[in-house]
């Protein structure tokens, strides 16, 4: 995955394995990302820390993704552990590796949504 490209996603951002969960869509994953790891955006994701990206699926279209995301929202909380520990058993954080935040070339993703 390149995160200097944007795509559109539905995605799971967690506070830590088994802590608390938000469900989001964006047309840009790596922007929306680096805003919550920054806490750039004020709300729940700030609120209760959740920085890690530890699930998310490509789509073709943004209401593609919005419907997804409002589909996984009504889910049991233990269907969306499911979804999570079938693609990432071990809760990594998925976006680890995608802002080179020590390279003074670098600058953080601009949010198109």
């Amino acid at each position: 995955m390149d995160p200097r490209r944007p795509f559109i996603a539905t995605y799971i951002m967690a506070s830590e394995r088994n802590g608390t969960l938000y469900t989001g869509s964006t047309s840009n994953l790596p922007a929306r990302v680096w805003q919550h790891k920054s806490h750039s955006l004020t709300g729940f994701t700030d609120t209760y820390d959740c920085i890690n990206l530890v699930w998310f699926e490509h789509h073709a279209l943004i209401a593609q993704a919005i419907h997804r995301e409002c589909r996984i929202k009504k889910w049991l909380r233990a269907w969306k552990l499911a979804l999570i520990e079938r693609e990432n058993p071990d809760w990594h954080d998925l976006a680890a590796d995608w802002y080179p935040t020590h390279d003074p070339a670098w600058s953080p993703p601009t949010p198109t949504d």
